[in-house]
């Protein structure tokens, strides 16, 4: 017969689960915590030292630059110099004026900058996708020409280009600066690199197999990826172009000058009037800040936004 259990006997405990190795139950690996969560980096008082000395040196030319063109000439010949800013500056402006026609070199230095900002940005982002991702023969020897040609100085070029010039009959016209400036290898190579590492591959093979023409991929797909470095790649070029004197100085005239050519005729006479130079210097920065302050957060923005890995 079969021995009957005793009613009054406590029930068995339950087996514990098993445990792996490590601690953990069975098919549940242990969490780790990453490294570094939950911590907040606090820069100490060195960090603060060491940016608020940094903006304090960037911005003392500029500011230099307003005390300069609010003094007079007499004013900055003391020693030691003046340090805050004077009441000549609207004098010193209307000196600009008079001496130079800045109002129109401002204007054709925009449209010179402008013209050559979209124009980089435009062929360099198509070459930059090209050489990045698309397969044709002789890629590598055409990016390498492209690349060496940037340790070629460019003054050696200025003859043989002032001479292409005059045969157009460009010379004193804004087209003989603008069409040379709007490919450069830094461009093509910049967007190369920054194409290489932020467009997937297989975004172009998706689309590929929608059925998308190179032209749909490069609008669709290419552009709205590359704006960040599209963006860079505008302000480094409007910023080169307005600055440039070279090739203006050589293919232009005072009567269509740039902003940096019409500069050139300012605080003349046996005794330069520094203070009418740096009230110039002062009206041919303002647009390039202005810029910049437009601009700036909206880069940085979307460097931060492109950086973001979904």
């Amino acid at each position: 017969m079969t021995a009957l259990a005793d009613p009054t006997a406590p029930p068995p405990a339950p087996s514990p689960a098993p445990r792996t190795p490590a601690g953990g139950r069975r098919g549940r690996p242990p969490r780790r915590r990453p490294s570094g969560a939950g911590r907040t980096l606090h820069a100490g008082p060195l960090a603060y030292g060491i940016l608020v000395l940094a903006v304090l040196i960037s911005a003392f030319p500029f500011y230099w630059t307003l005390v300069a063109a609010s003094r007079s000439n007499a004013d900055l010949a003391q020693a030691p110099p003046a340090l805050v800013p004077g009441p000549h500056l609207i004098r010193n402006f209307e000196a600009v004026l008079e001496e130079a026609d800045i109002g129109k070199a401002l204007l054709n230095s925009l449209v010179v900058s402008g013209s050559v900002t979209l124009g980089t940005v435009l062929c360099c982002t198509l070459a930059g996708f090209a050489f990045a991702k698309l397969r044709f023969r002789g890629r590598g020897a055409l990016l390498a020409v492209t690349v060496g040609t940037m340790m070629i100085p460019p003054q050696l070029g200025v003859i043989p280009l002032f001479m292409l010039v005059a045969e157009l009959g460009w010379v004193n016209q804004l087209q003989s600066v603008i069409l040379p400036g709007l490919v450069s290898a830094f461009g093509v190579f910049f967007m190369r690199q920054y194409l290489v590492q932020s467009l997937p591959d297989e975004l172009i093979e998706a689309a590929r197999v929608d059925g998308a023409s190179t032209a749909r991929v490069f609008w669709s797909i290419v552009v709205p990826i590359a704006r960040p470095g599209m963006a860079v790649l505008g302000l480094l070029t409007f910023m080169a172009s307005w600055n440039d004197f070279f090739w203006p100085v050589v293919a232009l005239s005072s009567s269509e000058p740039t902003v940096q050519v019409a500069l050139r005729q300012l605080g003349g006479g046996y005794v330069h009037d520094q203070s009418v130079i740096m009230a110039g210097t002062l009206l041919g920065t303002l647009p390039v800040l202005l810029v910049f302050g437009l601009l700036g957060r909206q880069i940085v923005g979307g460097i931060m936004q492109g950086a973001v890995k979904g």
